[in-house]
């Protein structure tokens, strides 16, 4: 039995989510103490740690370290022989999903389990994704979600318990679930098994759980270690639905990137997919923005489409940025995508909106709309959030097929695959709307 909100009320209330990233001020260790990223030679650790700083994790071949010390302290670090750059690591927060509606709705008509796929996927028919599991089904693939953790009770999702960490003080600590609900949506998108409702791009690929944001967590340099952590457990992908943030004014952003960037390059030349959500703020991301992440060498950008493959309206876009476009939700006005009645326009329902999994303890709070499928929980949302993980997703499949593909070969795969774009340098789509099964059947 299903329960889901009306038509009407539906299209209200449906969230907005990108897990933009919002500036929470300077990153404390659970000590107190301040925390700096720093740029090395790779030789530098013993000075360091004689100048009184501790190293909490080496990343990017020693090249970038992540250390905690005393207040004030980065010009001080930043002399320290063989530290050519020293920044502090900045806490950030989970911007939740934007809703335009005060009120809840009613239960509404349900559907099976078996009919979810034709009745709510409409993201995945779009990319012929059922067709491309005649080729691939992500079989043998990891895949790790860099986001608020992954619930891994839910039976959709095959989480590799073991391996799923939350980064705590830039360590890997124990796996500790979804802080919300965000990551467990994404990563149902990418590899929902099927085993009650929940088709996922690729549904043999196993998740691995790598919690950056929420209680204990959340700062950039949890970030970074995750994304490491990615590549060392030789993750086929790594999906980071987190979205873009704007630095304070007196902050170095050609500093932040410069210490990112080796991170990103590291990961990807260790065979890691790194995708990344362009955020939603209906902005060309030129100018002003600290390009995370996917303005980064090694990273994926992604934009979000409507189910006619027109550029959501809450969507970033820019040249450089954003590589390829996929389904995310909503229409190309925001006019049209709330509006209060849904006969008022010609278009089926929901398609303003991605269907996927959530926690069934952390369940989407009012007014987002949640619903139950033979007792398990599922919800719609839209965002960038929802269109990266449809290419993490894609990755797996192409890596099934091509298990020698480098990381830049699989991303180019994606590409050649996506339909709708002259060339690659489409602002808004990148190379392209993404298909899987046009992406499986052109490595044959």
């Amino acid at each position: 039995m299903t329960r889901n909100l009306k038509r009407r009320s539906v299209l209200k209330t449906i969230g907005i989510s990108g897990a933009a990233l919002t500036f929470a001020g300077l990153a404390a260790a659970t000590d107190g103490q301040a925390r700096y990223i720093a740029e090395t030679d790779g030789d530098a650790n013993s000075e360091i740690e004689s100048a009184g700083f501790e190293i909490l994790a080496k990343l990017a071949d020693d090249t970038v370290v992540l250390v905690k010390g005393t207040e004030d302290a980065a010009d001080d670090l930043g002399d320290v022989r063989g530290v050519s750059t020293a920044v502090p690591d900045f806490a950030v927060e989970f911007k939740g999903p934007n809703v335009s509606s005060d009120d809840v709705g009613t239960d509404g008509d349900g559907v099976d389990a078996g009919d979810v796929y034709d009745e709510y996927l409409w993201d995945k028919r779009v990319q012929q994704v059922r067709e491309a599991h005649e080729y691939a089904t992500g079989a043998g693939q990891t895949v790790a979600v860099i986001d608020t953790g992954v619930d891994d009770t839910h039976p959709d999702l095959d989480v590799d318990v073991e391996r799923s960490v939350t980064i705590v003080d830039g360590r890997p600590a124990e796996h500790t679930g979804d802080s919300g609900f965000h990551g467990t949506h994404v990563a149902g998108t990418i590899a929902g098994a099927d085993d009650v409702a929940m088709v996922g791009t690729a549904p043999d690929a196993t998740l691995v759980s790598v919690r950056v944001l929420g209680p204990d967590t959340g700062t950039f340099g949890d970030i970074l270690v995750g994304m490491q952590y990615a590549g060392e457990i030789g993750a086929t992908a790594a999906n980071m639905s987190i979205g873009y943030m704007r630095l304070p004014r007196d902050a170095d952003v050609g500093a932040y990137r410069q210490l990112f960037e080796p991170v990103a390059n590291s990961v990807a030349r260790d065979g890691t997919v790194l995708v990344g959500s362009g955020g939603n703020d209906e902005t060309d991301l030129k100018g002003g923005w600290l390009r995370l992440w996917n303005g980064l060498a090694g990273v994926m950008g992604v934009s979000a489409l409507t189910h006619e493959d027109e550029l959501s309206y809450y969507s970033n876009y820019g040249t450089n940025d954003i590589d390829v476009g996929s389904p995310g939700g909503g229409y190309e006005t925001m006019e049209k995508t709330f509006v209060e009645d849904p006969d008022e326009v010609a278009r089926p329902w929901p398609l303003n909106a991605v269907f996927s999994t959530v926690p069934k303890e952390n369940s989407l709070p009012d007014p987002y709309v949640d619903t139950t499928i033979n007792g398990e929980a599922y919800g719609w949302l839209m965002g960038t959030s929802m269109a990266a993980p449809q290419v993490t997703g894609l990755a797996a499949l192409v890596r099934e097929l091509e298990p020698d593909f480098s990381s830049r070969r699989v991303e180019n795969a994606i590409k050649r695959g996506a339909e709708g774009a002259n060339g690659q340098g489409d602002d808004a789509l990148g190379a392209g709307r993404t298909n899987a099964l046009n992406t499986v059947e052109s490595l044959d």
